[in-house]
C-alpha cells in the first residue's frame, strides 16, 4: 500500500471547506468549528505564525457576514506554491480522512502515470492507461459505499492493470 501524500493544491478545502463553519472563537488562536454535513462540534488551535491573518480574516467575516466557499482556515502559502493549512496539527476528522486519491498506477518503468479519485474515475495522461480504464475497468461495479474501501474491487482493478503492464498501488 503507498501512504498519501499531500501536495497542498487546496482544492479539498476550497471545496468542502464551505462545510466547516466557525461557531465561536474562544481566543486569538482557539476556535469551535462545526462540520455542516455531521453536524460534529470540533476545537482546532490555529498554528501561532497563522494566527492573527485567521482573527483579521474570521473578524472581517463576521461583521460582513460573507464567508467564502473555502474554509477560512486556508491560506496561500506564504513561502512559495500551495496553500497551507494553518489547523493541521488539529485539523477536523473529516479533513483527516479525506484522500483525494485513492489508487496510484505505475507504468513498467516505475513511473508514476495516473491516479484514481473518487469511486472510479482516473487522471492520466497516458492514452493506453485511459483505453484500458474504459474497456475493463470504468465498468466494474463496487460492493461497498462511496468513500469506504473495496478491497474485491482493489484486487480486480489490480489483476487488470497487472496484465496490461501496470501496477496499481492502494493509498491508505
Amino acid at each position: 500500500m503507498a501512504e498519501f501524500v499531500c501536495d497542498w493544491c487546496g482544492k479539498c478545502c476550497r471545496s468542502f471547506g464551505e462545510f466547516i463553519r466557525i461557531e465561536r472563537q474562544l481566543t486569538e488562536r482557539d476556535y469551535y468549528c462545526r462540520y455542516g454535513i455531521t453536524n460534529d462540534l470540533v476545537l482546532v488551535h490555529v498554528q501561532p505564525e497563522y494566527a492573527g491573518e485567521i482573527s483579521d480574516t474570521f473578524l472581517n467575516t463576521q461583521e460582513t457576514g460573507n464567508q467564502e466557499k473555502k474554509c477560512l482556515f486556508l491560506i496561500k502559502n506564504p513561502e512559495g506554491n500551495g496553500f497551507v493549512c494553518t489547523v493541521y496539527p488539529t485539523r477536523p476528522p473529516v479533513c483527516r480522512e479525506f484522500r483525494c486519491y485513492r489508487m496510484l498506477i505505475h507504468n513498467r518503468e516505475g513511473k508514476l502515470v495516473g491516479r484514481v479519485i473518487g469511486q472510479n474515475e482516473i487522471r492520466t495522461s497516458d492514452e493506453a492507461l485511459e483505453t484500458i480504464w474504459k474497456e475493463h475497468i470504468s465498468h466494474l461495479p463496487h460492493t461497498q459505499k462511496p468513500n469506504e474501501p473495496d478491497p474485491g474491487w482493489n484486487t480486480q482493478v489490480m489483476a487488470i492493470l497487472s496484465q496490461h503492464g501496470y501496477c496499481g498501488d492502494v493509498v491508505e
